[in-house]
């Protein structure tokens, strides 16, 4: 990703976002998130910090995925893998998940899921992740309950 991308990105957070936590976040609290994580000034921090990876179609950003730096311990975050609605279930987010893997070569990778986002929850599982932590989090006033999900890698 680069800083020409960030509207674009900005564009397939919020499409996404609302579209994944419908009924799950307030449409509120959403929108708050989202204008302070993928703010201009967050994102700009977010490429010269983490791992951003874009997917491109005919010249269109269609998703992204945030990778973390690489743990001590060798395991990597992955922040966010963020698709639009139309283009889920092609493979592309399997893609960025495993580019982003290939370039940062972790011993493992976790990442959090809200309770309630079964399409995240699934791809997870799908990719061979195993659940190893469940919390409460306060999520800009509103409690989630997330879940952890691991994959080790080597």
């Amino acid at each position: 990703m680069t800083i020409q991308h960030i509207q674009a990105v900005q564009h397939v957070a919020a499409i996404s976002w609302h579209a994944t936590y419908e009924g799950i976040i307030p449409k509120d609290v959403q929108k708050a998130f989202l204008q302070r994580a993928y703010s201009t000034q967050h994102l700009m921090h977010r490429i010269e910090h983490s791992h951003m990876y874009v997917a491109v179609e005919k010249g269109d950003i269609i998703g992204f995925a945030n990778f973390l730096p690489v743990r001590a311990d060798k395991k990597v975050e992955l922040a966010a893998l963020y698709m639009l609605p139309s283009k889920q279930g092609q493979k592309i987010g399997t893609k960025l998940l495993e580019f982003g893997i290939q370039q940062l070569k972790p011993d493992a990778i976790f990442a959090h899921v809200e309770r309630e986002n079964l399409i995240g929850r699934q791809f997870y599982i799908a990719k061979g992740f195993q659940m190893t932590a469940e919390f409460t989090e306060d999520f800009a006033g509103h409690s989630l309950q997330s879940i952890t999900y691991e994959k080790r890698l080597v």
